[in-house]
């Protein structure tokens, strides 16, 4: 375990996830149970950039300059304890199906680009990442609905930004999270909540990975004891450093998955993390990072340089 020093940039915000550290110092994230995407000044003030019906989940910026969304479709009911704020149970009355949308910066326009593969309707679309190539890659979370004592299996995608292609790569996976990109590309990797278990593909070409097998199942680590992944972004030296609940804080997992640090945040609800080039250095040292059951964004120096995402 490994403390950071924490500076809260803002509070207040109704369950934040998708952090996106933009080039004016600016992080632009989604409110879960805004439901909306707001920008967060350098100074703590906030501007709603779009109100999003259902559920705003994970966010990036595309080749075209516009955010896309992952929806889950409000798959999760807010359930406000006064200190903190959590996910609750699936509600058939306020889910209106998953998505991923394209929404402009500057109008906060939204456009639905895909709500299925293959026939298969997406369920809640939780994380995703944009390829050098301008292609997404993104999962399926899922829906566990409680009353009806089912939960589905999903899978990792791969679209195209302009609405016209979407494919499932990875199928089952269970609860997919957060997803990312090794630096140069070459590895995608994801999170699967409720197994606490991180796995990795080799890209062999836009949308396209190797197979695992019973000998090589692509596992990187898994966690013990009672933690719980959330989204994840990869620094610049190829750790994987994902958003841990419950054990509340970053787990950074080295490239060849033999070193995990963790640093803790004290939310039991840490959701994610970005990275930022505040002091201009291009080594992208500010961490951004999301404690969505306090409604607080944090930044900190982090250990190691992070990483310039595609297209910011």
């Amino acid at each position: 375990m490994s403390e950071l020093e924490l500076v809260e940039v803002t509070s207040g915000l109704r369950f934040p996830e998708g952090p996106i550290a933009m080039p004016d110092g600016s992080v632009i994230l989604v409110e879960m149970f805004g439901p909306r995407i707001t920008r967060v000044l350098p100074d703590g003030t906030k501007q709603t950039v779009a109100e999003i019906e259902g559920g705003p989940n994970g966010l990036a910026v595309g080749p075209d300059g516009a955010l896309y969304l992952c929806n889950n479709g409000g798959c999760f009911t807010p359930v406000d304890l006064g200190e903190w704020l959590l996910p609750g149970p699936f509600d058939p009355a306020r889910y209106i199906g998953g998505r991923i949308q394209r929404v402009d910066i500057e109008t906060g326009a939204v456009t639905d680009l895909y709500t299925e593969c293959d026939g298969h309707p997406l369920r809640a679309p939780n994380d995703i990442v944009f390829d050098a190539d301008g292609g997404m890659w993104f999962t399926d979370h899922g829906v566990r609905n409680e009353g009806a004592r089912t939960t589905d299996l999903c899978g990792i995608y791969y679209a195209l930004a302009d609405g016209s292609k979407i494919t499932e790569v990875v199928y089952p996976t269970e609860a997919p999270n957060g997803i990312g990109l090794s630096p140069d590309g070459t590895r995608i990797y994801w999170a699967e909540t409720y197994t606490g278990r991180v796995y990795q593909r080799v890209i062999t070409a836009p949308g396209v990975v190797t197979a695992a097998t019973p000998l090589d199942p692509s596992l990187l680590a898994g966690l013990p004891d009672m933690q719980l992944l959330d989204s994840l972004g990869v620094d610049g030296e190829g750790n994987v450093c994902v958003a841990t609940l419950s054990n509340g804080g970053i787990t950074v997992i080295s490239p060849d998955g033999s070193s995990i640090v963790h640093h803790p945040t004290g939310d039991p609800l840490t959701t994610n993390i970005c990275f930022g080039d505040d002091d201009g250095s291009g080594e992208y040292r500010t961490a951004y990072i999301t404690c969505s059951g306090s409604g607080k964004l944090f930044k900190t120096r982090w250990p190691s340089r992070g990483l310039r995402l595609n297209f910011l």
